[in-house]
């Protein structure tokens, strides 16, 4: 009889300690993954091109449709758009691929895309593309504002004795003819140093010293863009 009982003691103590522990906690969810959206591919107003659509409010004004394609993965965009006659930007969000904008008329524009996503920081850069919005009895439009290739803004160069200054130019008409370089340590005086039709001059320089750069672009009737400074540091 003790045996009886002890062994259903025993195996009444088994079962509370294998059933009374509390059931293990459920795995988390895998994390969501959003994948980095893709650079959209810009439409209109094309590159480096005249753009004469759009509705006329007036002599100075005009309203432009931008367009690009539909980015993989993105689900919003920010259109940045560069006034390259003064310098000033404006960005724009959009929630598809177009929106439409008042402009200057006349007047030289850059203009780029960001795809973004929600859920991720990650965002992708259209290439950037210039126009110039048709203005009112122009018949010859000035050459777009000339672009450092290099030195690049803000780069640090090896000491030497002679460095080849090189930018890219273009223009609605096709018709420039040449570009005047303006150098020097202040960025308040720079000097002309040339004149050339190609995209490069050589010019000399000396270590420890920071330089400044600009590039005056004329066209076959005379009408001028001046870049912006570019600057550069020689070890």
């Amino acid at each position: 009889m003790r045996n009886i009982l002890g062994f259903l003691s025993a195996t009444a103590l088994l079962l509370v300690s294998c059933g009374g522990g509390d059931d293990p906690a459920p795995e988390p969810p895998p994390p969501v993954v959003v994948v980095r959206p893709s650079a959209a591919v810009l439409v209109f107003p094309d590159n480096n091109t005249e753009c004469n659509e759009g509705t006329v409010l007036n002599d100075n004004q005009s309203t432009v449709t931008f367009r690009w394609t539909d980015a993989e993965n993105a689900d919003s965009y920010e259109l940045n758009l560069k006034n390259l006659a003064n310098n000033s930007s404006t960005s724009t969000n959009a929630n598809n691929n177009s929106i439409e904008l008042t402009i200057l008329r006349g007047t030289p524009y850059e203009w780029f895309v960001v795809s973004k996503a929600t859920g991720t920081s990650s965002t992708a850069t259209s290439p950037t593309w210039k126009f110039y919005n048709q203005g009112p009895g122009v018949e010859n439009y000035a050459p777009f504002p000339a672009e450092a290739v290099s030195p690049a803004r803000g780069a640090t160069v090896a000491a030497s004795g002679t460095i080849t200054l090189e930018w890219t130019g273009s223009d609605v008409d096709n018709d420039l003819v040449e570009y005047e370089i303006f150098f020097g340590t202040d960025d308040t005086a720079l000097s002309l140093i040339g004149s050339t039709i190609d995209n490069s001059l050589d010019t000399s320089i000396n270590a420890n010293t920071v330089y400044y750069w600009r590039v005056l672009s004329i066209d076959s009737q005379g009408n001028t863009s001046q870049s912006e400074i570019f600057e550069f540091r020689v070890q």
